[in-house]
């Protein structure tokens, strides 16, 4: 179908970024500050949703902003792959505003008004990353994407935020720099284009070697996708706000990592020439080393949100795990696991706020009885858990059982078992925060007065947790999405 010219997808972009503004006014009235959050918030969520229709019968928007590169213009172009990662992030935002009220105000944290503001501004940019139309609009917006959650990053502005942000900038923006956009060079050198083209635009015009050299370069320079060795960043950002990090760190920065890397797969290099190149396996191998080795890390840490951490980690290298796939089944279990961790993991984080919000406990060995105390909470917890492991009836069983029979499929021994380890191990490290929590006592004196964190907290946590069961039952929308962007509908 010919794309339909449409200036909708830079109206999704441009709502939250111009929101930035009446927020920013309205910083001594908390209410009408909130109040324009949550109406910009479900703005941009119906404008990304009245894409969708067309999107399902195959078709796409396009807009060109401006031309700049002979052949390379400042374009947006919405597809299925683009879609799917629009409305994550878009619903995901509107909860994540709801339950931020909640947070900030419980915590009486300082300057408010600068976060309800980079966080709009960070919407924007993630909206720019879902609706490029080739690799050098998705690589601007990812820059953008990583100066804007420079100041969610050190929101405390103390010295331990301070060190975080300095290493969260120097990673995401010194590989972007100095490995990703080399990359681009190269391809636009050799290809005259950075177009997303179904199969890639480099089949037949590399070597090999060369083309080796672009995955690796690839896979590392959008470090936001937080491979091993360039994962530190992640870790060190849990010093952010918890909806900071429940957000930007469970969703939009590092899924726009992930996403980056599926275009580059899928639409830059191309299956078919990784396969011809027995590139694939270079791609897992990559990625089966991080899960593991996040899952093992995961283990040792006491500290919730960097265990959380350290499993957003191992999950992301299970999306890029099934790019690298190069199979449908593989390849779709990837772009599922996208959307189905967003919502399991969203659940977590907000769990991890919100019970810092009313106990002002952060680490697991503390949290003894607090289950009891906090029923709803732990229970979505339990719901999150289940998701992220792959166990049903809960959505990231969907994703996860077709890496496994992607793997299967492609006989892929290694592969199968390092599926099945990892799953072990994410039961090993969260179950013990739900069995902690239900099964075992609170120590004498310590727990009155703990319940439940305020509404603006405790109802988008258990949303999401019912979305992520609910998404197990109905996945049709987001698993056709996801053939279409991969071809196989």
């Amino acid at each position: 179908m010919t794309p339909i010219v449409s200036i909708w997808p830079l109206a999704a972009i441009l709502v939250s970024l111009l929101g930035a503004l009446p927020i920013l006014l309205s910083g001594r009235q908390p209410n009408l500050r909130e109040s324009w959050t949550i109406v910009i918030a479900l703005v941009k969520l119906t404008i990304v949703a009245s894409l969708l229709p067309w999107i399902l019968e195959g078709g796409s928007y396009v807009f060109t902003i401006a031309q700049v590169i002979p052949g390379v213009p400042i374009e947006l172009r919405v597809d299925a792959l683009g879609m799917i990662f629009a409305l994550v992030a878009s619903c995901l935002w509107l909860f994540t505003s709801i339950y931020s009220i909640g947070y900030m105000r419980a915590l009486n944290e300082h300057a408010q008004t600068r976060y309800f503001a980079s966080f709009a501004v960070a919407i924007s940019a993630t909206l720019g990353i879902a609706f490029a139309g080739n690799l050098l609009t998705l690589y601007l917006f990812y820059e953008v994407l990583s100066l804007s959650t420079y100041p969610l990053v050190t929101h405390h502005q103390n010295a331990e935020a301070r060190s975080s942000g300095r290493k969260y900038l120097t990673y995401i923006l010194g590989t972007s720099i100095g490995l990703a956009l080399p990359a681009m060079l190269i391809t636009y050198s050799v290809a005259g284009t950075l177009d997303f083209t179904t199969g890639g635009i480099l089949a037949g015009k590399v070597s090999p070697e060369l083309l080796a050299l672009l995955v690796v370069l690839f896979l590392f320079g959008f470090a936001k996708a937080g491979l091993m060795p360039f994962h530190g960043w992640l870790p060190a950002a849990m010093v952010a706000p918890t909806p900071v990090s429940s957000f930007l760190h469970g969703v939009a920065v590092v899924k726009a990592g992930v996403f980056a890397i599926f275009r580059v797969i899928f639409h830059i290099l191309g299956p078919e020439t990784l396969q011809t190149a027995n590139l694939g396996s270079l791609i897992t191998y990559i990625a089966a080393i991080t899960v593991l080795v996040a899952s093992l890390i995961a283990l040792t840490q006491d500290s919730l949100k960097r265990r959380l951490a350290y499993s957003t980690i191992g999950q992301l290298a299970y999306m890029v795990l099934g790019a690298g796939m190069l199979s449908a089944t593989g390849m779709l279990g990837g772009v599922m696991h996208l959307a189905m961790h967003a919502f399991g993991k969203i659940t977590l984080f907000f769990c991890a706020g919100a019970i810092y919000v009313t106990s002002k406990k952060k680490n697991i060995s503390q949290m003894n009885g607090l289950g009891k105390r906090m029923p709803i909470t732990y229970l979505a917890f339990f719901l999150g858990s289940l998701s992220i492991i792959g166990m049903p009836p809960l959505g990231g069983f969907i994703s996860k059982w077709n890496l496994l029979i992607g793997a299967v499929e492609g006989d892929q021994l290694v592969l199968i078992v390092v599926l099945l380890v990892s799953s072990l191990l994410n039961a090993a490290y969260f179950f013990p925060v739900f069995y902690r929590g239900f099964f075992m006592p609170s120590p004498d004196g310590e727990g009155e007065g703990i319940k439940e964190a305020p509404l603006f907290c405790l109802i988008p946590l258990s949303v999401t947790a019912l979305v992520s069961l609910a998404l197990f039952f109905f996945p049709d929308t987001l698993l056709q999405l996801a053939r279409m962007a991969l071809g196989t509908w």
